[in-house]
């Protein structure tokens, strides 16, 4: 399913988010600390590690609705935009640390010349943010900021399980 916000495709797919090599940055829903977690973390501090850790290292920690980008080592992509979310029940206001967490990660994107990004579900996992309510945030935050984008021509939204990507797709035919 894609849609189109401003000559900008939005396009959603289930699959692993450590595993889009035409997408030229992938954005990581990191712990404060940088490093190896569970989740998205995980899968791709497991493909990019121990180099990535050496990455991100020095750039810790960092806050939520922060986003910082580093090299993509051992991933076929160019960047990886780590990006942390909020706890859901007490980082306040969570709703717009969530969507600070998408401009800020398309504005990195924009400044580094990125052409195609792929986000997962950001704070969904072990953060706990509910999952329509995060995914009506993020559409909100990526419509309005395409407005602004030159380089950014393709944003991909990667759902790791069927439900996370129906829920998805249920939320964006609203747009």
């Amino acid at each position: 399913m894609h849609v189109e916000f401003n000559e900008v495709m939005v396009e959603l797919v289930s699959g692993n988010i450590a595993d889009q090599p035409d997408c030229d940055a992938i954005v990581n829903a990191a712990n404060a600390e940088l490093r190896i977690g569970g989740g998205v973390a995980g899968a791709i501090h497991g493909v990019g590690d121990p180099e990535l850790e050496e990455l991100t290292r020095p750039l810790a920690p960092i806050k939520p609705g922060e986003a910082v980008i580093t090299e993509a080592p051992n991933l076929p992509n160019k960047f990886v935009i780590h990006c942390l979310g909020p706890v859901y029940g007490k980082d306040k206001p969570e709703d717009k640390l969530l969507a600070n967490c998408y401009y800020n990660a398309l504005t990195l994107a924009e400044e580094n010349g990125i052409e195609s990004i792929a986000f997962p579900a950001l704070s969904t996992g072990a953060f706990g943010y509910p999952m329509k309510e995060a995914a009506q945030i993020a559409f909100n935050t990526v419509k309005k900021k395409t407005a602004e984008l030159t380089n950014v021509k393709y944003i991909r939204f990667v759902l790791f399980s069927a439900a996370d990507y129906n829920l998805h797709l249920s939320v964006l035919k609203e747009y």
